[in-house]
C-alpha cells in the first residue's frame, strides 16, 4: 500500500536514516509531521529527527542512526519550551520524562505542528479512530503560514494560534492616558468645544418644524408669508452653522495638537525606554519588527487620537443629544427610531474580535516584511557579492504575498459589515418613515415635526454608521498599543538600583568572585575567579564558545551575572548606575560600528561636547590623523552608514579614536586587530599601545602573538579559568596555553609553505625558553 505523508515531514525520508525509517513503517502507516532536531544533548549541532505517524512517535536522536519507537496514547505527552535561543520538546509518561531533544528556533514552526499532529492523533487513537489514512488524498484546506491542514469548519490554524500571543483587549487603549494626563486641560476644553459644536450642529433640525408647520404649510393653506418671521427663522440657521463651524474648528485644532503631542510623547518614551533594556531584549527581537513598532504603531495611534478618537466622542454626544430630543418631540416615534440598535450593537461586538486578531496578525506579518529590508538592505554587499539578488527579492515577494492573504481574510469580515450596517440603518429610516406617516394621518403629529425628525434621524443613522466604521480603526490603534506596551511592560534584565552608588573616579581593580553566567539552562561560565589589578593588561585566550566574549560583556554589564559577583574597587558593579558605570569602560570591537555622520562626530560618540582640539589629539593618538587628512573634506567628511567609504583598518582606527577620547580607566579590547591585515594591524597595534597605557585593559585575541606585551594571560575552556600566568610561565608549564601556542604555530608555518614563504622558525617562538622546541 503507498503511504500518504504530510508535505512537511518529506525531508526526513532523504539519506540513510531516511532508509531506515521507511523500513520501520508498516503498509497502513503514514507520517503526519517531522521535526529537524539539529543540536545533541551537549548542545553542538547534529542532525536528527523526530516524527509523528498514524500509529506512534519515533525519534532519530541528533548525532545518531539508531531510531527509538513510543506507541500513541498510553498516556504520552510531548512539552514544548524555548529559552535563550534554544528549542526544547520533551516526552513524558505518567511516571517521569521519556526523552528530550533539543533544535534551534529556525525549526519552532515545526515543532509546533508536530506537537498539535501528536495531540490530535492521540486523541484519535484514544477514542478508537481508524489508523489508516487520517488525512485524505482529496486537496484540504492548509494554513497560508506554516501549511499545515486547518480542521474542519474553521480557517484559523491551531498550530500558529499557539504560537500567538493572548488576544488584545480594546482596553488597552486606556493605559494611552499615562501620555494624555499632561494635556488635560486641553483635552478638557477640546470635550467642551466638541460638546457646544454638537448642540450648534442640532439647532438647524429643530427651527424646521415652525418653518414647516407656521409659514409653509399655512402659505399652501392660502396664508401670507410673514417675513420678519422667515427671516428670524433663516438668521437662526445660519448663525447655528457658524457657531458649529467656529467651535468644530478650534476643537479640531487643539486636539490635533494634543494628539501630535501625545505620539511624540509615546514615540520618545518608547525609544528611551528600549534604549534602557539590556543585550538580552534585543537578542530575541529582529531589527524591522522594533522599527516597525516605534514608527508605524505610533503613527497609527497617533491618527486614531487626532481624527477618529474625536469623531468617536462626537458621535456619542450626537447620539445622545439627537435622542433626547427625538424623546422630547414623540416618545413612540423615538422608540421605532431605536429598533435597528440591537442589531447593529450585535453586529459590532461579533465582528471586533475577528477584526482586533485579524489586525494583531496583520501587524505581525507586516513586521515580516521589514524584517526584509532590515535585513538587505545592511547587509547589500554581501547580497550582490554572493549573486543573490533573486534570493532575496523572492524572500520579499514570499513576505508581501503573505501579507496580501491576510489582509484579503481580514477584508472578507470588513466588507460584509460595514454595508450590513447601512442596510439596517436604511430600513430603520423606512420603519420611521411608514410609522410617521401613520401618525399624521391620524393628526398626532404634525408634517414639520415629521420633518424634523427624519433630519435628526438622518444625523442620528449617518453617526451610527460613523461608529461602525470606527471600530476598525480602533482594533488597529488597540493592535498597535499592544505591540507599543509590550515594549514598555518589559523589565531591563540589568537593572538600575534602587540607590546606586555614586561613581566619580575609577582606579580599575577588577574582582571575580564565584562569578557564573547561564543562557536559559545552559552554562556559560561556571565558578569563575579572578583578580584583576589597577593598570594591568589581561590577555583572554581560549578556543571559540570558551566564554571570553560572555566574559567582558558581565564586565561591561551588558548581562547580569546568574551566580557570584563582579567588583570594581570593591563595590559589586550591580550597586553603580548602568550609565555612571559605562562611562568609565573603553570598548573596541571586532566591527567597528560607525554612525552615519562626519568623521569628527563619530569621534566624539562617547563625548559629544569634545572640541576639536581634543578630536584631533585622540585621532593622533590612534594613528588616525594622516588618512583623516586625506579625505576631502578632513574631520568634517561623511562617513557612509556602517563607515561605508573606509577601509576596516580606518574604522578601527576611528574606533579606537573614539575609546581615546573619553579617557577610559577599564579598556575592552573584543578581537581588535583579527579582522585585517598584517600592515594595517601593525598600525592598529601602535594606537592601541597609546590606548592601554595607564588602564586596566582586557584584551581578547584569536591571534596570540598580539598579547606578547599582556601582563597575564588567562586561559579559558568551556566557562572555566584553566590557566593564568605571564606567556613565558605558560609556555613552560606545557599546558593548555602550549598547546594553543603551538597549533597556531603549526598552521602559520604550514600556511607559509603552502604559499611558498621560508619562515625563520624564532618569529614563531620568540619567548621559548632556552631548549623547549
Amino acid at each position: 500500500m503507498q503511504h500518504h505523508h504530510s508535505v512537511d515531514a518529506s525531508g526526513v525520508f532523504a539519506g540513510p536514516v531516511g532508509a531506515d525509517l521507511r523500513a520501520l513503517l508498516s503498509s497502513s502507516e503514514n507520517v503526519l509531521a517531522a521535526l529537524q532536531v539539529d543540536l545533541s544533548a551537549d548542545l553542538r549541532f547534529a542532525q536528527g529527527w523526530v516524527v509523528v505517524t498514524s500509529e506512534r512517535l519515533l525519534a532519530c536522536p541528533a548525532g545518531s542512526t539508531q531510531w527509538q519507537s513510543w506507541s500513541l496514547g498510553g498516556g504520552l505527552v510531548l512539552h514544548l519550551q524555548d529559552h535563550g535561543g534554544v528549542g526544547a520538546l520533551s516526552l513524558h509518561d505518567a511516571g517521569a520524562r521519556l526523552a528530550l531533544w533539543r533544535f534551534t528556533l529556525t525549526h519552532h514552526a515545526q515543532a509546533l505542528r508536530l506537537v498539535q499532529r501528536f495531540e490530535d492523533q492521540s486523541a484519535r487513537v484514544v477514542g478508537g479512530a481508524q489508523h489508516g489514512h487520517l488525512y485524505p488524498d482529496a486537496e484540504e484546506p492548509a494554513c497560508t503560514v506554516c501549511h499545515t491542514p486547518l480542521p474542519p469548519d474553521t480557517d484559523e490554524c491551531p498550530a500558529c494560534a499557539r504560537a500567538q500571543p493572548p488576544q488584545t483587549s480594546t482596553w488597552v487603549l486606556l493605559r494611552l492616558w499615562r501620555f494624555a494626563r499632561p494635556y488635560r486641560n486641553q483635552l478638557a476644553a477640546g470635550f467642551a468645544l466638541t460638546l457646544a459644536s454638537t448642540a450648534a450642529t442640532l439647532v438647524p433640525p429643530y427651527l424646521t418644524i415652525p418653518l414647516m408647520d407656521d409659514i409653509l404649510i399655512p402659505f399652501q393653506n392660502g396664508k401670507q408669508i410673514e417675513p420678519g418671521l422667515v427671516l428670524l427663522y433663516l438668521s437662526g440657521l445660519l448663525l447655528s452653522a457658524l457657531a458649529a463651524w467656529g467651535l468644530s474648528w478650534a476643537r479640531t485644532y487643539i486636539l490635533a495638537l494634543v494628539s501630535e503631542r501625545i505620539g511624540a510623547d509615546l514615540r520618545t518614551t518608547t525609544y528611551e525606554h528600549l534604549l534602557r533594556l539590556s543585550l538580552d531584549y534585543f537578542g530575541g527581537k529582529r531589527t524591522g519588527d522594533l522599527m516597525a513598532r516605534i514608527g508605524s504603531e505610533t503613527d497609527r495611534i497617533n491618527v486614531f487620537l487626532s481624527l477618529h478618537a474625536l469623531d468617536f466622542i462626537t458621535d456619542v454626544l450626537m447620539i445622545l443629544m439627537t435622542a433626547v430630543i427625538l424623546f422630547s418631540i414623540n416618545p413612540w416615534l423615538a422608540l421605532v427610531t431605536l429598533v435597528p440598535l440591537p442589531f447593529i450593537g450585535w453586529m459590532i461586538h461579533t465582528v471586533r474580535d475577528r477584526l482586533r486578531t485579524g489586525f494583531e496578525k496583520i501587524d505581525r506579518v507586516w513586521s515580516e516584511v521589514t524584517n526584509v529590508l532590515a535585513d538587505t538592505i545592511p547587509g547589500i554587499r554581501v547580497v550582490k557579492a554572493f549573486a543573490q539578488e533573486k534570493r532575496e527579492a523572492q524572500r520579499f515577494r514570499d513576505a508581501n504575498q503573505h501579507n496580501l492573504e491576510v489582509n484579503d481574510k481580514l477584508n472578507k469580515t470588513w466588507s460584509l459589515f460595514t454595508p450590513t450596517v447601512s442596510l439596517l440603518t436604511e430600513i430603520g429610516l423606512l420603519v420611521v418613515w411608514a410609522f410617521g406617516i401613520w401618525l399624521v394621518s391620524r393628526n398626532q403629529i404634525t408634517v414639520g415635526v415629521l420633518t424634523a425628525f427624519i433630519a435628526y434621524i438622518g444625523r442620528f443613522y449617518g453617526r451610527l454608521d460613523s461608529m461602525s466604521r470606527i471600530v476598525s480603526v480602533t482594533q488597529k490603534a488597540a493592535a498597535g498599543a499592544k505591540r507599543i506596551f509590550d515594549i514598555l511592560d518589559h523589565v531591563s534584565n540589568v537593572p538600575d538600583p534602587a540607590q546606586p552608588v555614586r561613581v566619580d573616579k575609577v582606579q580599575g581593580a577588577i574582582t571575580m568572585q564565584g562569578v557564573g553566567f547561564r543562557y536559559g539552562s545552559r552554562s556559560v561560565i561556571k565558578d569563575l575567579n579572578l583578580e584583576i589589578r589597577p593598570g594591568e593588561m589581561i590577555g583572554l585566550v581560549g578556543h571559540s564558545g570558551s566564554g571570553k566574549s560572555t566574559l567582558v560583556n558581565l564586565i561591561s554589564r551588558f548581562y547580569d551575572v546568574s551566580d557570584g559577583s563582579i567588583q570594581v574597587d570593591g563595590i559589586d558593579i550591580r550597586r553603580f548606575a548602568v550609565a555612571d558605570y559605562r562611562r568609565h569602560i573603553g570598548l573596541v570591537l571586532q566591527e567597528p560600528f560607525l554612525f552615519f555622520g562626519t568623521i569628527a562626530d563619530n569621534i566624539a560618540y562617547g563625548k559629544p561636547e569634545a572640541t576639536r582640539e581634543e578630536i584631533v589629539a585622540a585621532a593622533r593618538a590612534a594613528h588616525a590623523h594622516e588618512f583623516i587628512l586625506r579625505l576631502p573634506h578632513g574631520y568634517d567628511s561623511l562617513v557612509g552608514e556602517r563607515g561605508q567609504g573606509l577601509s576596516g583598518g580606518e574604522r578601527q582606527r576611528i574606533s579606537i579614536a573614539r575609546a581615546l577620547l573619553i579617557d577610559p580607566r577599564i579598556l575592552i579590547l573584543d578581537e581588535a586587530t583579527s579582522a585585517v591585515d598584517t600592515e594595517t594591524e601593525k598600525e592598529i597595534q601602535k594606537a592601541l599601545d597609546n590606548l592601554v597605557q595607564g588602564r586596566t585593559t582586557i584584551a581578547i585575541a584569536h591571534r596570540l602573538s598580539t598579547l606578547r606585551k599582556a601582563d597575564r594571560l588567562v586561559v579559558m575552556d568551556r566557562g572555566e579559568v584553566v590557566e593564568v600566568g605571564p606567556h613565558d610561565e605558560l609556555m613552560e608549564k606545557q599546558g593548555a596555553y602550549w598547546r594553543l601556542y603551538e597549533a597556531q604555530a603549526r598552521r602559520a608555518e604550514e600556511d607559509a609553505q603552502a604559499a611558498g614563504v621560508i619562515i625563520d622558525s624564532s618569529l614563531l617562538h620568540p619567548a621559548h625558553p632556552a631548549g623547549q622546541s
